[in-house]
């Protein structure tokens, strides 16, 4: 071609289009705006997915029209009917391994049929940036995430603690129309936020009788922070899992407020546990007995069995607890006499401490009969089985065992035992500094 003419000009209409046809390169050259080609058909050859218009004289199949994104990214859109909006796919081939993978986008028929190719170019090639971090290619929702998780915890902690986060993703999670049937690759901070803030705010029933109109309270940061943590964990379990790529959607939403928890401001000395325990129904008072003995959380006495106590050696092996792995506690004499006593007669994985129709205890049963034993005793409100694990580790403190000592007892963090009970320990640095007067 010489001059302004083009090839069109010079050859004619119908020879440059056959010409056009049998040499893709010269297409490219000649007439760029068709995009990248398509392998498919002659007749199929300049096919666009781009615009409203392209996609509407495109023939129904069930093979999608492909356009490549980048190397080993393409985007496809199948049209299986002549009046069918049309679904959006997108495939990935490793440049690493070789394998391919392929996921449906969806119809994006939210969206004006203007912006749905931005839309899905936009969805693929997150995809294709979360695949090439080494994601997982199966597509994983918060639901998903959040069952994954459960199953997780069942296996590893047993069935007290996954029971606990399961009864909270049924209430908060699974049923949410803003997370529940969300992609993990799709998930926004923005999203998550608006989760929070509307959990927050939903009032808690004082009363769970069936008046019409029921006595409510707002939700306490300390209830928040627990909801939270659960969902935060779940999605840093997928996280590492490789089912999401990056924890950006939730790392600071999902952050707990500070301070929240009043229950560690509640102390009771022993004279008013001793008193709380008199007062309190046989079975519990056995239950506080333990909880005023070693400092552990109740949930993890309560799921302690007769195997877990060694007589001979008077060592209590906690199997089940928040902090996750097994520790052992020597016991002195009298509190290893009374864990004895309660082992006696009972087979390995009998509970030691169990209420009086034989059940194991849990937060729904002792909360009612320690709340009673509390007005009998004409003690504080506010006290709760937390309050003894509590009151216990301050007396250690206080009493001064070494913090890492207190923290091996007690199931948790060094840092943990400093930040709530440091401060406890002031008495004692000022009557270690008075020795060093000359």
């Amino acid at each position: 071609m010489t001059g302004n003419g083009t090839l069109r000009d010079h050859l004619g209409p119908r020879l440059s289009m056959k010409l056009v046809s049998r040499n893709p390169k010269v297409l490219n050259s000649v007439w760029p705006t068709f995009g990248p080609l398509l392998p498919h058909p002659k007749d199929e050859i300049m096919a666009r997915i781009d615009t409203v218009d392209s996609r509407s004289k495109l023939k129904p199949r069930a093979e999608p029209y492909w356009i490549k994104l980048s190397s080993g990214c393409m985007l496809g859109f199948r049209k299986m009917t002549s009046t069918s909006t049309g679904t959006w796919v997108a495939r990935y081939r490793s440049a690493d391994t070789g394998k391919r993978d392929k996921r449906s986008l969806g119809e994006f028929d939210d969206k004006i049929p203007s912006q749905r190719f931005d839309e899905a170019k936009k969805a693929a090639e997150t995809w294709f940036s979360h695949l090439g971090k080494g994601g997982s290619s199966e597509a994983v929702t918060v639901s998903m995430a959040c069952k994954r998780y459960v199953k997780h915890v069942r296996a590893i902690r047993g069935n007290e603690p996954a029971d606990d986060l399961e009864m909270r993703f049924r209430r908060w999670v699974y049923d949410d129309p803003v997370l529940a049937d969300i992609d993990l690759s799709k998930l926004t901070k923005t999203r998550v936020e608006n989760w929070r803030k509307a959990m927050a705010l939903t009032p808690v029933k004082v009363n769970r009788d069936s008046r019409e109109i029921p006595v409510t309270r707002p939700r306490a940061a300390s209830s928040v922070n627990r909801d939270i943590a659960a969902l935060r964990a779940a999605l840093n379990y997928a996280h590492d899992a490789g089912d999401v790529t990056t924890d950006m959607a939730w790392r600071v939403a999902l952050r707990p407020t500070k301070n929240a928890d009043g229950r560690r401001d509640v102390y009771i000395d022993l004279e008013q546990r001793r008193k709380l325990i008199e007062k309190a129904h046989s079975d519990l008072a056995i239950f506080l007995t333990g909880l005023s003995s070693v400092p552990l959380r109740p949930g993890a006495l309560a799921s302690l069995k007769a195997a877990n106590f060694e007589s001979r050696l008077s060592v209590l092996t906690i199997g089940k607890d928040k902090a996750g792995q097994d520790r052992k506690i020597k016991l002195p004499t009298a509190t290893a006499a009374m864990f004895a006593k309660l082992c006696e007669h009972k087979p390995p994985n009998a509970c030691i401490f169990r209420r009086e129709d034989g059940q194991a205890w849990n937060k729904d049963a002792w909360k009612k009969p320690i709340k009673a034993a509390l007005a009998a005793a004409e003690l504080r409100d506010g006290v709760t089985a937390y309050t003894l694990r509590h009151s216990v580790i301050t007396d250690l403190v206080t009493g001064g065992l070494d913090l890492l000592t207190v923290a091996q007892l007690s199931g948790t963090s060094v840092a943990m035992i400093e930040r709530h009970y440091g401060h406890l320990r002031a008495d004692h640095a000022a009557a270690a500094l008075a020795k060093l007067t000359v």
